[in-house]
């Protein structure tokens, strides 16, 4: 995991990123253009970042989706005209809180091996 961890770690400040620019609600979000490109922007280096995870850290957390995370990162940087920003609405209040868990368990794992 050592390699991994400078990736877990940056998946773990992006979701913090995206879970600032959302704090204000949906309706805050839909309307702000500045929040919905932040958001954008870090969904995609966020699911950049989970393409250089190593198979060994993925097939331990067979729980995350993470092909299809791949394939979101795919839609964000080749078909961003095609983007429905209330399905990416949906993905901050689903997807990424169960990212998270799995990142944040990944790091306490870490912590503990470390010790």
């Amino acid at each position: 995991m050592k390699d991994d961890i400078a990736y877990v770690r940056h998946i773990r400040e992006c979701i913090q990123r995206i879970e600032e620019n959302v704090a204000e609600g949906r309706d805050c979000f839909i309307e702000s253009h500045v929040l919905q490109d932040a958001v954008l922007r870090n969904l995609q280096t966020m699911s950049e970042s989970t393409q250089h995870l190593s198979d060994a850290l993925k097939a331990a957390h067979p729980e995350i989706e993470w092909a299809r995370i791949a394939a979101f990162r795919n839609v964000l940087v080749h078909n961003y005209l095609g983007i429905d920003i209330d399905r990416v609405w949906e993905i901050t209040q689903r997807d990424v809180p169960e990212l998270k868990r799995a990142i944040l368990t990944m790091l306490q794992e870490r912590e503990n091996y470390d010790s």
